[in-house]
């Protein structure tokens, strides 16, 4: 070891302070980067894993090849796993919808393909031989054709051919050039129907229907799907094994390591990571930066002997490199430990709610990653080199005399720390000599402000971005009228409400109601329209009729009774076969669903009066049928209509409806109004005591009822997955915010009780003629008060910038009527902690400086 870096040793163990606090420093920046890679990597492990439960644990698809080519595959070096089905072939679609899918699609499982591609069931069981099928759901709800389980299947099955070329399912539809030519026709038992083949793509011609492999039978093509050991060879396995074959990349899988042909995702994926670690960087280079030059303001008259003794410019600034080298040895090591400890008890506190989110049975658990600590030590020591290299660069180019004078210490003209008559009264002469010294050497004093500046605002954006995050969770739980709820279609009222009967002894289910919904319009004069509807609506002249669309919900009628008794009107005129009905009709539909927090008399009525009589036809592919009118008697009530439920298949329009027009009836009036044709959507509504398990408890019931075509949501089971989202937000977003904050205390520490220490001469000349203990203080806590208050201007306009950029990024500006919440109250915390912080360091390092002889200190820059 040269004699250099035995003196650059000897300056860090002589000032243990300022080395033990920067080490600290390195510790929490490469803790953060270490628990920010690790929790990316964990992440990601936890996402592929998850993908591989519901999309199948296979990484490329060879679709078309035969028997022979997956007999080699198997014995492939690399590859853990492969399964295959056969592709039995197309039969025709009879009474298909989309014209791009005509096709049914014939596969052929084995036991090792069903454990492979995961097929969830929605009701009957899987094939047990080759003459059982069970059918995708997605025939029913896009294909417009419904198998119920019993049905027999009687198939002409063949092949897709273009020309003399056989077409699989990786080509799409070609209209009006490929023939369908048969082979053979074979029957089918349908036993079971299942959500949603993942591995059929979704430009196949062909839904893909499920049977049992038949050994006796083989077909001509199989469809093979292999598993490497290593994924990061899967594009180059894949090209080189093909050859001209056709084949399929599991994105759902790959695209969660990294390696999927989503340019979008993996842009988004390395775009945020890098985001992260560069704002972690920052943070820790105003720190350990903050900290050398300081170390070099100690050290400069050093330098300039030992330069004046011969030493160079490339030794002094490898001396300050060593120095960094050191305390990145000491640092980096437990940054490391530190990071993944704090990690693994973060991922055990919020690893069970991941669950509720994306998949219930696939465990969140720490992965090590030797890559990530790799990378993480690799961008610790980038850090702490650019933090030390640019004052070492300084310190070595600084001239020999000037180092040993100390002249470059302090350059300011007078008229530079000229401070005012008033502030001079308003400060006293402490306050005047603090503001002084702020003033002449504002270099030093930068990085505080910068650091506290930086902690603030990120502080109060996290603040402001989980306050947003608790205004749509807590819309969530005010937008339901239930926790459960079943739509269905075609199903009769006597097997709806006798499943109703056996729904409602769920365990757990305290309340229950069914009710159905059918399109109905009416017209209307234009004269009994109110006049915001001519406003806000229709700002054509009112001289003439409207045509407009209604809803009539019919609830059950225990519920409809509660209602009419709820808005004081007499059920006996409201409740008989002849009886009136009531309707909410006003503008602004969207209130059932955005705006439920609201009254329903805030918003403006539809019509004039109070009541009407209507004469309504009911609607038929959007079309209504005047030979069915009917008059009605309809009473307008100020009410928020119970929430309807979405059949199968019906995504609902996303178009805005400035019109809710819905009329309420009891249910035992809906036959009145149900004629043949008529499109009515049923549901059931349950609140229970524990919503998932009822949720359970309901679907085997409805599997053992044999009914297929239906929709059951547990809207509670929504809600916890939001608030299970929530919380992790808040764990990661204070857990990020806390680290980046101790950076700035270590930063700030460091430099206060540093500078304090560099100006002991000054200070101590001070007290030397005459200023009392009392005024010394008050002339530091005036010090405190121009950093922070300097730090705060800078923070708190910045910090109310970007959590207003949050709000309109993440929520449109009022999307889902979520309103802007100024961050009081986390900027009343930062100021608070900000001053304190501040504060507490000053006192820290004056109680050392009171503690000195005052002979001594003057003397021992002295010498």
């Amino acid at each position: 070891m040269n004699i250099l870096n035995k003196v650059t040793l000897q300056g860090l163990k002589k000032s243990r302070t300022r080395t033990i606090v920067t080490v600290i420093g390195v510790v929490l920046s490469a803790a953060m980067i270490t628990g920010v890679l690790t929790f990316g990597v964990s992440l990601l492990n936890y996402m592929a894993n998850g993908a591989a439960q519901k999309y199948g644990d296979w990484h490329v698809e060879f679709s078309d090849v035969p028997s022979s080519f997956v007999q080699e595959r198997s014995r492939d070096k690399g590859v853990v796993n492969t399964a295959a089905f056969e592709n039995i072939g197309y039969a025709a679609l009879k009474g298909g919808k989309s014209p791009k899918k005509p096709y049914l699609f014939l596969a052929g499982f084995n036991k090792k393909t069903f454990d492979t591609l995961p097929i969830n069931l929605m009701s009957g069981r899987l094939p047990e031989n080759s003459g059982e099928i069970i059918v995708p759901l997605s025939v029913e709800v896009k294909g417009g054709v419904k198998y119920a389980v019993g049905d027999k299947l009687s198939l002409t099955v063949g092949s897709r051919m273009d020309g003399n070329k056989k077409l699989g399912q990786q080509a799409p539809y070609i209209s009006g050039k490929e023939t369908l030519v048969p082979k053979a026709t074979r029957t089918y038992t349908v036993v079971g129907t299942y959500q949603k083949a993942y591995f059929e793509a979704s430009s196949a011609p062909g839904y893909t229907l499920i049977t049992k492999a038949d050994a006796g039978d083989q077909a001509d093509s199989l469809s093979l799907f292999v598993k490497l050991k290593n994924p990061y060879r899967v594009h180059a396995y894949a090209s080189s094994t093909a050859e001209t074959k056709s084949y399929v990349l599991n994105d759902d899988v790959l695209r969660f390591m990294g390696l999927s042909d989503d340019n979008l995702f993996n842009t988004l994926l390395y775009a945020v990571g890098g985001i992260v670690v560069a704002i972690i960087m920052i943070g820790s280079i105003f720190l350990i930066y903050n900290a050398f030059t300081i170390s070099l303001n100690e050290r400069t008259h050093q330098f300039g002997i030992l330069s004046s003794v011969g030493a160079t410019a490339k030794q002094l600034r490898n001396s300050v490199l060593f120095e960094g080298l050191c305390i990145g040895a000491a640092g980096i090591p437990i940054g490391v430990i530190v990071g993944i400890g704090c990690i693994a008890l973060v991922i055990s506190i919020v690893g069970k709610n991941f669950g509720g989110i994306l998949y219930s049975n696939v465990p969140f658990v720490l992965t090590v990653s030797i890559p990530a600590i790799v990378v993480a030590a690799a961008v610790s020591l980038v850090t702490i080199l650019i933090s030390a290299y640019i004052p070492a660069r300084k310190a070595a180019n600084t001239p020999v005399m000037e180092s040993i004078r100390q002249t470059n210490e302090v350059k300011v003209e007078s008229k530079a720390v000229k401070t005012s008559k008033l502030a001079q009264r308003i400060y006293g002469l402490e306050g005047t000599l603090a503001l002084k010294n702020f003033k002449r050497n504002k270099k030093r004093y930068r990085s505080i402000v910068l650091s506290l500046a930086l902690s603030v605002v990120l502080f109060i954006s996290a603040s402001a971005f989980i306050t947003d995050m608790k205004q749509v969770a807590g819309r969530a739980v005010v937008f339901t009228t239930y926790d459960i709820g079943l739509a269905t279609e075609d199903m009769d009222d006597s097997e709806l409400l006798s499943l109703y009967d056996k729904l409602k002894t769920a365990d757990g289910v305290y309340e229950s109601s069914y009710q159905a919904l059918m399109k109905y319009s009416c017209v209307a004069k234009a004269s009994d329209l109110s006049d915001n509807y001519w406003k806000y609506v229709d700002p054509r002249s009112p001289h003439e009729t409207v045509h407009l669309p209604m809803d009539i919900q019919f609830l059950d009628d225990s519920t409809y009774l509660k209602m009419i008794k709820g808005l004081g009107l007499p059920a006996d005129e409201y409740t008989d076969q002849n009886a009136k009905m009531i309707a909410v009709a006003k503008l602004e539909g969207h209130m059932t669903d955005d705006n439920r927090e609201h009254e329903a008399n805030e918003f403006m009525d539809l019509f004039k009066s109070s009541s009407m009589n209507f004469t309504i036809a009911p609607e038929t592919n959007g079309k209504p049928k005047l030979e069915q009118q009917r008059n009605v008697s309809i009473k307008f009530v100020n009410t928020v209509p119970p929430d309807t439920i979405t059949p199968p298949g019906k995504s609902g329009s996303t178009k805005k409806n400035p019109i809710l027009f819905k009329v309420m009836a009891p249910y035992s009036l809906k036959a009145k109004f149900e004629i043949p044709g008529t499109h009515v959507d049923k549901g059931l509504t349950f609140r229970s005591k524990h919503p998932t398990q009822s949720t359970d408890e309901m679907k085997t019931m409805i599997q053992d009822a044999g009914i297929t075509s239906y929709f059951l949501l547990n809207f509670s089971g929504v809600l916890d997955q939001n608030r299970n989202m929530i919380f992790i937000a808040n764990v990661f977003n204070y857990t990020f915010v806390t680290m980046i904050s101790l950076i700035a205390v270590a930063n700030v520490f460091n430099t206060i009780s540093t500078n304090i220490k560099l100006r002991r001469r000054e200070l101590a000349m001070l007290r030397s003629v005459g200023m009392s203990d009392r005024d010394f203080q008050k002339m530091m806590n005036f010090e405190c008060a121009f950093y922070g208050m300097r730090a705060l201007l800078f923070g708190l306009p910045l910090a109310a910038i970007f959590s207003w950029l949050i709000y309109k990024g993440m929520f449109g500006g009022g999307a889902d009527n979520i309103d802007f919440v100024f961050p009081w109250s986390s900027m009343a915390i930062s100021v608070f902690s900000v001053l304190l912080i501040v504060f507490v360091t000053m006192l820290y390092a004056i109680s050392k400086i009171k503690r000195e002889n005052i002979i001594d200190a003057l003397r021992d820059d002295l010498t």
